[in-house]
């Protein structure tokens, strides 16, 4: 008989994962391009280094797609609107 002490023990998300995917969706909304690239370098770091690489996938996503947000916003003028200025 096992003790009270013993269960299931839980995967362990990386650091680095969590801060890309939040990094890419705050970035969808604010500062896409900054934030994109930090999302994007985050997630490549938490991917190499995780056995779980969901949360960095979807960082290394949401990172590329505010990149491109920023640069078409920025190349059609639209910047300005985007930011609030």
């Amino acid at each position: 008989m096992s003790g009270y002490g013993a269960g299931r023990t839980r995967g362990t998300t990386g650091g680095l994962a969590i801060a890309s995917l939040v990094l890419g969706i705050v970035g969808l909304f604010f500062f896409s391009i900054l934030l994109g690239l930090l999302a994007l370098v985050f997630g490549y770091i938490a991917l190499r280094g995780t056995g779980r690489p969901g949360m960095a996938k979807a960082g290394l996503v949401l990172g590329a797609i505010d990149l491109v947000l920023g640069i078409v916003l920025m190349a059609t003028n639209g910047f300005g609107l985007y930011v609030g200025a």
